[in-house]
C-alpha cells in the first residue's frame, strides 16, 4: 500500500446522508448531495445515493462528467456559476444551473437551442454573504428579462450562506428569500419549483423550526461527509465524523531538541514558525506536507503534537508513543473540511474506499 492514502468509509457516508435527509425531507426539504469537496468521486457519490439525495450538485463540470462516465444515474447541478466561455459544456452536461448574469444566460439559451433542449435553472440571490447572486432589489428585474428566453426554464430561486462571508441562515433572511420568490411570481406570472436556501449551515435553523415553509431544497455536503454543520463546526447527531481518515508513514524518527538556537527567517511558505523549548523530543517525519493536505486541517488520532510542515513532510512530536513507535509504521488523521478538499484533489494521496466498518462508533456523535 503507497502512502499518504486517504481512507473514505462508504458505509459511514451512506449513514450520514440518510440521516440528514431525513431530517430535511421531515420538514419538505428535498437535499442535493454535494461532491465538491471530493471531485465527484464516483464511489462517494454513489454512497450519498444510497443514503437517499435526491440528486447531486457539483461546482466543477469536470467532476460532472467523471461521475456520468462512471455510469452515476441522477440529476446533476452545477453549483459554481457557469462561465461564458462554457456554455455549451453546461448545456452538454448538466441538468441543472444556478445563474445570476443575464449575458451568460442569454448564451446559454442559445446553446441550449442548437442542441434542441431546455436548460433548468436557478437564479441566486445575494442575501448579504456577498458569494454569487443579484441583489435582491434587481431580483425581480432580471428574473423578468430572463425568463423570455428560449432554451432556458426559471425553476427556482436560491441563496448561498455562511461560506464567503459567514453570514447565518436565519428565519429573516430565509423570509426575505420566499416573499422574493412571491414577487417574481406575480410579476413574471410563473410558478416557481425550487426555493433552494439552505446548505449544512442551515440544519440548526431546521431543528429550532425557524425555516419558513416554501423553502424546499438544499445543497449539503459537509454535513453528509465530515458529520458537521458549519456555522460552528459541531458535530450532528447520530453522524460519524471520521468517514475519511489519512494515513502516513513514519520516514524519520530520531530525538532531537524542540526549538534551535540561531537566527530566524522566513520560512518555504513566507510563514514565521515559533516553537516552544520543550527540550529533547522524539521527533518523527511523516511523509505528507503542504502538497498533499491542508495541513492546518489535520488533527492526529494519536496524543501527538504536530510542530510544522513543508511541502513534503509533516513534523511531530511522537514523544507519547516512545518505544512504541518504528520507522514505517503508520499514523492516522482526521480532517477537516479544508484537509479534505486539499487530499482529495492531491494526486499524490492514494484513495481506498472502504465497506463494513460502520459498527465503530467511536466517533458516532449521539
Amino acid at each position: 500500500m503507497a502512502y499518504p492514502l486517504l481512507d473514505i468509509d462508504l458505509d459511514k457516508i451512506e449513514h450520514n446522508a440518510r440521516v440528514i435527509v431525513e431530517l430535511c425531507s421531515a420538514h419538505g426539504i428535498r437535499v442535493s448531495g454535494v461532491t465538491k469537496v471530493v471531485c465527484g468521486h464516483p464511489a462517494v457519490a454513489a454512497a450519498m445515493l444510497r443514503g437517499g439525495v435526491a440528486g447531486l450538485a457539483d461546482s466543477r463540470i469536470e467532476n460532472i462528467r467523471r461521475m456520468r462516465a462512471a455510469g452515476i444515474d441522477t440529476t446533476f447541478m452545477l453549483l459554481r456559476l457557469p462561465a461564458l466561455s462554457r456554455v455549451d459544456e453546461v448545456s452538454d452536461c448538466v441538468d441543472i444551473s444556478l445563474n445570476s448574469e443575464l449575458e451568460t444566460l442569454q448564451a446559454l439559451s442559445a446553446s441550449a437551442l442548437r442542441r434542441g433542449k431546455v436548460h433548468d435553472m436557478i437564479l441566486m440571490i445575494d442575501l448579504g454573504d456577498l458569494r454569487e447572486g443579484v441583489w435582491p432589489d434587481h431580483a425581480v428585474e432580471r428574473a423578468k428579462a430572463l425568463v423570455p428566453l428560449p432554451g432556458i426554464r426559471l425553476q427556482g430561486i436560491g441563496t448561498n450562506l455562511a461560506c464567503f462571508g459567514g453570514l447565518m441562515p436565519t428565519h429573516a433572511n430565509m423570509l426575505s428569500l420566499v416573499e422574493l420568490a412571491g414577487e417574481i411570481e406575480r410579476a413574471c406570472e410563473i410558478d416557481l419549483t425550487w426555493i433552494s436556501g439552505i446548505n449544512s449551515s442551515g440544519l440548526n435553523l431546521l431543528v429550532e423550526e425557524g425555516m419558513p415553509e416554501r423553502v424546499n431544497h438544499a445543497r449539503i455536503g459537509e454535513a453528509i461527509l465530515l458529520g458537521r454543520e458549519t456555522t460552528e463546526r459541531s458535530p450532528w447527531p447520530n453522524t460519524y465524523q471520521d468517514a475519511f481518515i489519512l494515513q502516513a508513514e513514519v520516514i524519520e524518527l530520531k530525538r532531537k531538541p524542540s526549538a534551535f538556537a540561531g537566527e530566524h527567517c522566513e520560512d518555504a511558505f513566507g510563514g514565521h514558525p515559533h516553537f516552544v523549548d520543550h527540550g529533547n523530543i522524539l521527533h518523527a517525519l511523516v511523509n505528507v506536507g503542504r502538497q498533499d493536505v491542508a495541513v492546518e486541517g489535520i488533527t492526529p488520532q494519536e496524543a501527538l503534537t504536530v510542530i510544522g510542515a513543508s511541502s513534503d513532510y509533516l513534523g511531530l512530536d511522537v514523544s507519547a508513543l516512545a518505544g512504541r513507535i518504528e520507522i514505517g509504521d503508520i499514523l492516522s488523521f482526521n480532517l477537516n473540511y479544508a484537509a479534505l478538499l486539499a487530499a482529495m484533489t492531491s494526486a499524490y494521496v492514494e484513495k481506498r474506499c472502504v465497506r463494513g466498518r460502520l459498527f465503530d462508533d467511536r466517533v458516532l456523535y449521539a
